[in-house]
């Protein structure tokens, strides 16, 4: 009567309809299973009225399991970044279209670089007259230059020699022989100023004429005082003033004349190095402001997305990532070729995994198929949410059949941890925790009787027994109803 049933709800179980379950819920509705099962099973060996000793017992087994834990999570791009060039400007051409794939090194856009060129010939002039004046330190200066200065130098010692010997006699003759003139002029023209105003008196001529004989006679007069000064400084000589200045002025020269001679010093010709350099330096920042106006691919990728449309002024973007900010300042979003699998370990389980280790993994648009990899990156920081604290893992996957996984898709990964080499292995739901502490229930005879164990890990539903058993006993899958199993969840118990 039991085992017809049992074989009834197992036949109904089978004729429902099997609907598409994600992955990451498997384990939960197996579990779920497993408890329905389990208390419809025991419902029905009530409802057969079994004996009190009718139990449902398992050999305790000895087999090699691997231990595995799982983590959800999803499939991303290993690398995506947002291209952004580094100086603001035009969107002149853009040479691909979303979805594009495009090698390292690859120009994908032209920014307007008219303004640079004629920033370039700038730059090149000024490198070319700063070269120039630099090898013209270099050579010294010509013969002719040379030449000139000589002249100048003797030009300006004649003329310290003719203020160092004063004023020759014919100078002074000269000197006494104008003041002579102009006093004679000085004394005419008063002559005529005395007649001129005796003619007005008598009403002879107009005060008009009087005065032009006036100023006649003042002109007359500075040309004597003139005279006078000329003549006392002839007498004098020249002033020492005068003398040092022109000594001053023919040392000057001499200098000059010395340099010439000698070539330009190390310290000129060193500056004009340094400003050679500068030019050159000046040249190369604008030579690579035209580089950066051909926006690269800094690796080999796809084209994701395109956000300038020609003619859009782009700035350098602040942010990364693929964010509205960066991408109001960004042409395109670029994405590498390989994925890569990103899931979140609990705190618990972190220690188990390590870099290299090897994973299996499943998607849920793939049910048949499973694709392997292995953890490449453990994050150093751990994450909270929802007061679960937890680890970002990062798995490398292999190619090709990789290359089906899609960014943005839903995976489940399993670690192996570790194994079950030849362990004693009892069900999950016979390990229960009584007074006396976890254990199971033996059956001897036709009486339980409580076995204290010492579990270690569980694998594919069995939990591993470290000591308490020896490999021979039948445990009781459905413990005694005042037992509370493992599991956390109690039996129902026959009525």
């Amino acid at each position: 009567m039991k085992a017809n049933q049992i074989s009834d709800v197992l036949s109904i179980r089978a004729s429902l309809p099997k609907l598409p379950v994600p992955r990451r819920w498997r384990s939960v509705l197996l579990s779920l299973s497993f408890l329905l099962m389990l208390g419809v099973g025991r419902n029905l060996l009530s409802n057969g009225r079994p004996s009190e000793t009718d139990t449902i017992t398992q050999s305790v087994e000895s087999a090699t399991l691997p231990v595995v834990i799982t983590a959800n999570g999803t499939v991303e791009a290993e690398r995506s970044i947002n291209l952004s060039p580094k100086n603001s400007g035009v969107v002149e051409t853009l040479l691909v279209e979303e979805g594009d794939r495009v090698t390292q090194g690859q120009v994908v856009a032209l920014m307007d670089d008219s303004n640079l060129h004629g920033e370039l010939l700038q730059v090149q002039g000024q490198l070319a007259q700063q070269e120039a004046n630099l090898e013209r330190l270099i050579a010294g200066d010509r013969p002719e230059d040379i030449a000139r200065a000589e002249a100048q130098l003797a030009e300006a010692e004649a003329n310290l020699r003719e203020l160092s010997s004063g004023s020759r006699s014919q100078e002074i003759s000269q000197a006494e022989a104008r003041l002579q003139r102009v006093r004679t002029t000085l004394e005419q023209r008063e002559f005529n100023l005395q007649r001129y105003e005796s003619l007005f008196s008598a009403g002879a001529i107009s005060r008009e004429d009087v005065e032009e004989r006036r100023v006649d006679r003042d002109v007359a007069a500075a040309d004597v005082r003139e005279a006078e000064e000329a003549l006392s400084l002839a007498s004098a000589g020249n002033r020492d003033e005068q003398i040092a200045q022109a000594e001053a002025r023919v040392e000057q020269q001499r200098q000059s004349v010395a340099a010439l001679r000698s070539g330009n010093r190390s310290e000129d010709i060193d500056q004009a190095r340094a400003q050679v350099l500068s030019a050159e330096g000046s040249m190369k920042t604008t030579e690579a402001k035209l580089q950066d106006t051909e926006i690269q691919a800094p690796f080999d990728g796809v084209i994701n997305q395109i956000y300038a449309e020609l003619g859009a002024f782009v700035s350098p973007s602040v942010s990364g990532g693929n964010t509205e900010s960066s991408s109001s300042s960004s042409i395109l979003q670029l994405s590498s070729v390989r994925n890569e699998v990103v899931v979140n370990l609990p705190e618990a389980q972190i220690s188990r995994v390590d870099i290299g280790q090897p994973v299996v993994i499943k998607a849920d648009a793939f049910p048949d198929e499973t694709f392997t990899g292995q953890v490449a990156k453990i994050a150093a920081q751990a994450t909270v949410s929802q007061n679960v604290t937890s680890f970002e893992v990062s798995l490398s996957l292999d190619l090709p059949e990789a290359e089906k996984l899609r960014v943005g898709m839903n995976v489940e990964a399993q670690f192996e941890v570790a194994r079950l080499e030849n362990a004693l292995l009892v069900p999950n739901a016979a390990v229960v925790r009584g007074p006396e502490g976890e254990g199971v229930y033996v059956l001897e005879g036709d009486e339980p009787r409580f076995q204290s164990i010492q579990s270690g890990d569980t694998a594919q539903g069995q939990t591993e027994v470290i000591s308490g058993l020896d490999g021979d006993e039948q445990v009781l899958i459905s413990p005694p109803s005042e037992a509370e199993p493992s599991g956390g969840f109690q039996l129902p118990s026959p009525p």
